[in-house]
């Protein structure tokens, strides 16, 4: 027996060998996942002659700028592809042809020398035009080819001096390609009409728009955004929310995107087992001009319409985004027979919005959703109230009604007590 078994070992290992020997890259790529490539960031910054005005934090926009740039350099993360490319940094004349071309690669995308990159921010000067069409279809060259994240952060503090190449038209054109790359967008004091364009070009590419008044705001969101390039991006998966709870769409742990009309509700289903946390969150962006004054509401409920709990958020025209979320721990099942499956909860989530927008801005397609659904094992001790549908911050208004009828109960002695002592005297 011994020896059948070695022979049958020895016979395995000679054709896994020859499998190798045979097949040696499908081996490998079945081994292992390929190597993930470093994220890509191109940095485009407007050195027109506008940059000059002296109005943040009493230095000019290129020094508030220079500073900046100089911090996010050194906090680069070594997985970081960077690279810097300028706009109306050469060209100092009043030819529009000329300075319509002004835009080069100051740093290539690439691996980062901290000591290079700053010596070559460090020789900028305000100069001349703000192409900013023709210097982000160049920045999409600068990141052309390969599967990587791509980010295109423009810094401007004007809008646009090279029509009719409109940079949102541009913007559009780049989104159309379909090579994932976004743009995000800072614009440096701006007026209405520059905060405008850049709110256009964020949004056509899924990026983001920041005004930005400090030096301290300006590398601060600079870093954000190219951490944000490092980290892995998760595309959510289309999904459509029906009227109801009945007939909505089963949700597992995931992020899904949808869109909502303005003051609609709309309904998802995901299934808790005994024993499970169902956390859920929900963003909805003002993509477009809106009311002040405007909320969100995530409420989950039971397929009977009992609910069980709620998130809201409420805001007034300070930010284009709007989250909010929930926790929901469904306890153990009491007395359940052993081996058998737990049945499963359906719980109804309500996504509800309250913008209103002007008479003048369009109503479709709704605004975007992103919801994200997640469900993870309950909490060991299942005494928070959340379990029972009472929510959680339960215990606080417990404890503050306590306190409220204690202090009543004291303040009434001493009155009474008061007021008898002023009648015997």
């Amino acid at each position: 027996m011994i020896t059948t078994k070695r022979l049958a070992a020895g016979a395995c290992g000679l054709l896994a060998a020859l499998a190798v020997g045979l097949f040696p890259a499908s081996a490998t790529a079945a081994d292992g996942p390929a190597a993930k490539e470093p994220p890509k960031v191109d940095l485009v910054l407007d050195v027109s002659g506008s940059m000059r005005a002296t109005d943040i934090d009493g230095q000019s926009r290129m020094a508030a700028a220079k500073q900046a740039f100089n911090e996010v350099i050194d906090a680069v993360p070594d997985e970081v592809r960077l690279g810097i490319r300028t706009l109306g940094a050469t060209y100092p004349g009043e030819d529009r042809a000329l300075g319509c071309k002004d835009t080069r690669q100051l740093y290539p995308v690439g691996p980062l020398d901290r000591t290079e990159a700053k010596t070559a921010v460090a020789t900028l000067a305000p100069t001349g035009w703000t192409p900013i069409g023709p210097a982000l279809l160049a920045a999409a060259q600068d990141l052309d080819g390969g599967g990587a994240t791509k980010r295109i952060v423009l810094i401007t503090d004007g809008e646009d001096t090279c029509a009719p190449l409109d940079p949102c038209e541009v913007a559009r054109d780049i989104a159309a390609k379909g090579i994932h790359l976004v743009i995000d967008t800072l614009g440096l004091v701006p007026d209405a009409k520059t905060r405008a364009q850049l709110t256009c070009i964020a949004e056509a590419t899924g990026g983001t728009y920041t005004s930005v008044q400090h030096t301290a705001e300006l590398s601060g969101r600079v870093k954000q955004l190219v951490d944000r390039a490092a980290d892995p991006v998760v595309n959510p998966v289309a999904t459509e929310g029906a009227k109801q709870c009945e007939g909505a769409p089963q949700l597992k742990p995931g992020v899904y995107g949808d869109r909502e009309a303005f003051g609609e509700h709309r309904w998802y289903r995901v299934d808790v087992l005994p024993g499970q946390e169902l956390r859920a969150s929900v963003s909805i962006a003002a993509d477009r001009a809106v009311n002040k004054d405007y909320g969100v509401l995530l409420r989950a409920s039971t397929v009977h319409g009992r609910e069980i709990v709620r998130g809201s958020e409420a805001g007034d025209g300070r930010t284009d985004v709007l989250s909010t979320g929930l926790r929901y721990p469904k306890r153990e099942a009491d007395g359940a027979d052993d081996g058998a499956e737990p049945a499963a909860e359906t719980v109804c989530l309500q996504v509800s919005n309250s913008f209103s927008a002007p008479a003048s801005v369009k109503t479709t397609p709704g605004m975007p959703v992103e919801l994200t659904i997640d469900v993870v094992a309950g909490p060991d001790e299942a005494s928070d109230a959340a379990a029972f549908g009472l929510g959680r911050g339960w215990w606080l208004l417990a404890a503050l009604a306590v306190t409220g009828l204690l202090a009543g109960l004291v303040w009434g002695w001493i009155s009474r007590w008061r007021i008898s002592v002023w009648r015997t005297n």
